[in-house]
C-alpha cells in the first residue's frame, strides 16, 4: 500500500510519511499508560492534524491531477496513485480510531464513572430533560432542508456537521433531508442528570438533534440518519503577489477560505448504499472523495471533553520553571552581556521573554526594539509590551508575516493595532514567508550602542510556550547581534526578488543549505582520513532532496548520523548499501517537540546550531530562515545532554524505518523506563536546588 521511493529519489513520499507521524498520535490515545482523558485529547489531535491534512495537502495534490500528463510523467511520484494509497491508509487508520474510541475509551470512561450514552441508553428522566432542552435551547439553532436532485441541494460548509435524515411517508419513495448540528453554538457535549450518585453522564450533541428529527419533519416517519462532514481547500490562491495591495488581497481570499473546493466527503460507515449514492449525485462527488468514519465526526472537539475535575485522569502538572540565572537578574541587560543566556520552553518559563520586552520597553537607553511576529497568541503579552514602548517613546518596528497559513488574520489584526499605536509595521515579502523567530534591542551603554538579540526556534507566543518544546537564546555577542541587524536591515528594505540577507555567523534563507552541505561534508572528509565523524540532528520534518542525498552521501562514507524527528520523515534511515549509518527516531508525548538542532562533531570542536528552520525545501529555498550558532561550552554541552536523554528514550520514542512500522523503541525487562521530557523537567528542576 505504501508509496514505494523511486529509483531515482531513495526517498519516502512525504505525505505517506505525514501520516505514519500522525499514527504516532493515534498510538498515543491507545496507549494503556498514557491518563485516560489524555488519551481522549490524543485522539482530537489526530483529528485536528487530519483534517488539516485534507485542507492543505490533498487540496495540493489534487491540484496536480489537473497538469498535463506530459509534466505528471517528469515528478518523482505518480499523484493518483498518491491520493490512492493515502485514501486506503487513511481509511484503515480510521477504522482503528472507531475501535478505540468504542472498545478502549468509552468502557474506561465508564468505569470511571462517565457514561457516554447514546438514546436508546436514556432513562424516563433524561428523555424528559432532552425534550426540555430541544424546545428550549436547541429548536432555534436548527433548520431541516429537504434535498430535491438536481432542484435543492444545499452549500456543505467546511468542516460542519450535519444529519442526513432518511425520510418516508405512505406510498411514496423515500426522501432525504439536512440538518446542521449547531456546534459553533453549542457544547458539543452535554451533560444529562444521572440516576447513579458519582457517575456523570454525557450525550453528544449529534444525538440530540437525532432525538429532534421526528418534529422537525412532521408527516414523515424518519427511517434513519446519518452524519456527514465536508472538508474544503483551506489554500488562499492570491493571482500575482507581485501587484497591488497584499493585505487587501489576502483579506479578500480570506472570507473566500471556507468556501473552497471540496476535498473530502465524509460519511457514517453504516449509511445504506442507496443514502450514499444519492449524496454523491446530489453533491456530485466522486468515490475517491468518499470516506467513512463512525458515528460521529469533527472529532477534533475532544479537545473540549468535560473533565468534571478529575485530576487523576490527567497528566501530573508540570508547571514551568524559572530559569537559574534570569530569574535572580535584577538587570537583564547586564545578566545578558555578561553570559548568553538559554532557555527551554515549556519545561522553563517564557515570561523572561516577556520580561526581556518589559525591560526593553522601560529602560530610558533603549532607542528601538525590532521583531519578527509570525504567529501570534490571541491575547499576546508581546504585543502588550511593544505597546508599552511606543508609549514610553522607544522606536518600534515589527515584521508581521501575513501569510502564516490560518493566523493570517490575526497578524492582520494586531498589524493594524500596532500601526494606529504608531509602531513601523513591515508586511510579508512577495513570493517568500519571513519564519525567522528574531528580536532585537539597541540601547545606549557608555554613548556607544549596544544590541541585544533574541533568537527562538519558536514563535513568540506565549500560549504555544506551555506546549511546544523549544529553545530561546539572549545574547549580546557582536558576531551574532550583527547578523540579526542585517536581516532587519533587509525586512526594511526588501523588495521582491530581491538577493537574501548573507550572515557571517548565522544561517540565513536561501544560504542556509549551502552552509549545512559545506559542513556535511566537512564531516564526509573527516570519516575519509579516518577522524571520528558525526552529525546529530532534531528537527520537526525531513524532507528536502537534496539534503537527504548528502545525507546518504555521508552515511556511505563512514559518517555516524542520528535524526530526532517529530514528523515527516522522507529518509530512509538503516537501509543496506544507502543509509546503514543512519539511524531515526521520533518522540510523541505530553509536549509537542518543536525544536530544530543542527550539530557536527567537527573534528571534536562541535558545532551546535539552534535554528527555526525545518529541513523541508520550502524552508530551506522560500523562506527568510535563521539557525544560529551556540557559543559558549556550557550552553552546548546542555543542548547535547537535552539530544542524548531524548535518543535514549524508550517510553515515547518510537524507531523511524523504511517499512513506518512506527515501533517503540526496544527495551529489555532489565532497562529502567526513560522518558525524555520527564527526564528533561526533572533536570531543569535540579539545577534551582
Amino acid at each position: 500500500m505504501h508509496i514505494l521511493p523511486t529509483k531515482k529519489t531513495m526517498m519516502l513520499h512525504r505525505d505517506i510519511s505525514w501520516l505514519a507521524f500522525n499514527y504516532r498520535v493515534l498510538q498515543e490515545a491507545k496507549d494503556e499508560n498514557v491518563p485516560l482523558l489524555e488519551r481522549v485529547k490524543f485522539m482530537g489531535i489526530y483529528s485536528s492534524n487530519l483534517d488539516e491534512f485534507f485542507r492543505v495537502r490533498i487540496a495540493s495534490l489534487k491540484k496536480l491531477l489537473h497538469l498535463s500528463a506530459k509534466t505528471q510523467k517528469q515528478m518523482d511520484f505518480d499523484p493518483a496513485l498518491a491520493l490512492y494509497n493515502i485514501g486506503e491508509l487513511v481509511k484503515k487508520q480510521q477504522i482503528e480510531f472507531s475501535e478505540i474510541y468504542s472498545k478502549q475509551i468509552l468502557p474506561a470512561l465508564s468505569k470511571e464513572g462517565i457514561q457516554v450514552v447514546r438514546l436508546h441508553e436514556l432513562t424516563q428522566n433524561q428523555y424528559m430533560e432532552l425534550n426540555t432542552y430541544v424546545e428550549e435551547v436547541l429548536i432555534q439553532y436548527i433548520q431541516p432542508i429537504l434535498m430535491v436532485k438536481n432542484k435543492i441541494r444545499t452549500f456543505l460548509r467546511n468542516n460542519n456537521l450535519y444529519l442526513v435524515a432518511i425520510l418516508e411517508t405512505t406510498g411514496q419513495s423515500l426522501r432525504y433531508a439536512l440538518v446542521r448540528i449547531p456546534t459553533d453554538n453549542l457544547p458539543r457535549f452535554i451533560e444529562l442528570v444521572s440516576d447513579e450518585k458519582d457517575t456523570k453522564t454525557i450525550i453528544l450533541l449529534d444525538d440530540i438533534v437525532r432525538h429532534a428529527l421526528p418534529s422537525l419533519f412532521h408527516g414523515y416517519t424518519v427511517r434513519d440518519s446519518f452524519s456527514v462532514k465536508m472538508t474544503r481547500d483551506a489554500e488562499l490562491h492570491i493571482d500575482d503577489e507581485y501587484k497591488g495591495n497584499l493585505v487587501d488581497k489576502i483579506k479578500r481570499s480570506l472570507a473566500k477560505r471556507n468556501i473552497g473546493t471540496g476535498t473530502r466527503f465524509v460519511f457514517d460507515r453504516k449509511m445504506p448504499l442507496n443514502c450514499k449514492d444519492f449524496l454523491m449525485d446530489n453533491f456530485h462527488f466522486d468515490a475517491a472523495d468518499m470516506y467513512p468514519e463512525g458515528r460521529y465526526h469533527n472529532n477534533f472537539d475532544f479537545f473540549k471533553f468535560p473533565s468534571f475535575g478529575k485530576t487523576n485522569l490527567k497528566d501530573r502538572p508540570l508547571p514551568p520553571l524559572p530559569h537559574p540565572v534570569l530569574s535572580q537578574s535584577k538587570d537583564l541587560f547586564k545578566t545578558i552581556a555578561e553570559e548568553d543566556q538559554l532557555l527551554h520552553f515549556p519545561y522553563q518559563r517564557y515570561e523572561h521573554v516577556l520580561q526581556f520586552l518589559e525591560a526593553a520597553a522601560i529602560d530610558p537607553e533603549v532607542k528601538s526594539i525590532k521583531i519578527t511576529q509570525y504567529r501570534v497568541a490571541k491575547d499576546s503579552q508581546v504585543i502588550l509590551a511593544l505597546r508599552r514602548a511606543l508609549s514610553m517613546g522607544k522606536e518600534v518596528v515589527v515584521f508581521i508575516e501575513v501569510k502564516a497559513r490560518f493566523d493570517e488574520e490575526a497578524n492582520i489584526s494586531w498589524a493594524e493595532k500596532l500601526e494606529a499605536w504608531g509602531a513601523t509595521v513591515l508586511y510579508s515579502i512577495p513570493k517568500i514567508k519571513v519564519h525567522a523567530k528574531l528580536a532585537l534591542v539597541s540601547r545606549r551603554e557608555n554613548n556607544k550602542t549596544r544590541s541585544y538579540a533574541y533568537l527562538s526556534t519558536g514563535n513568540f507566543n506565549e500560549n504555544t510556550a506551555t506546549l511546544y518544546t523549544d529553545y530561546g537564546f539572549f545574547t549580546a555577542d557582536e558576531r551574532i547581534c550583527k547578523d540579526v541587524h542585517t536581516i532587519f536591515n533587509f525586512l526594511e528594505t526588501a523588495k521582491p526578488n530581491a538577493p537574501h540577507p548573507k550572515g557571517k555567523n548565522l544561517l540565513i534563507g536561501k544560504y542556509l543549505p549551502a552552509k549545512l552541505d559545506k559542513m556535511i561534508e566537512n564531516e564526509i572528509s573527516n570519516a575519509r582520513a579516518g577522524l571520528e565523524a558525526k552529525i546529530f540532528i532534531k528537527v520537526n520534518s525531513l524532507q528536502d532532496q537534496q539534503i537527504i542525498q548528502k545525507l546518504y552521501t555521508a552515511s556511505q562514507s563512514g559518517v555516524k548520523i542520528k535524526i530526532i524527528v517529530r514528523g515527516i520523515c522522507c529518509l530512509m534511515p538503516k537501509v543496506k548499501g544507502l543509509s546503514d549509518n543512519i539511524e531515526a527516531i521520533s518522540v510523541i508525548d505530553r509536549f509537542l517537540e518543536h525544536s530544530r538542532i543542527y550539530c557536527f562533531h567537527n573534528a571534536g570542536d562541535t558545532q551546535v546550531y539552534l535554528s527555526s528552520a525545518d529541513l523541508m525545501t520550502r524552508n530551506l529555498h522560500h523562506r527568510i530562515e535563521a539557525a544560529f550558532p551556540v557559543y559558549n561550552p556550557k550552553l552546548k554541552a546542555e543542548i547535547l545532554y537535552f539530544l542524548n536523554v531524548q535518543w535514549q528514550d524508550n517510553c515515547k520514542a518510537r524507531v523511524i524505518d523504511a517499512t513506518l512500522s512506527n515501533q517503540y523503541q526496544p527495551k529489555t525487562k532489565k532497562d529502567t523506563d526513560r522518558r525524555s521530557q520527564i527526564e528533561m523537567y526533572d533536570y531543569y528542576k535540579q539545577k534551582l536546588k
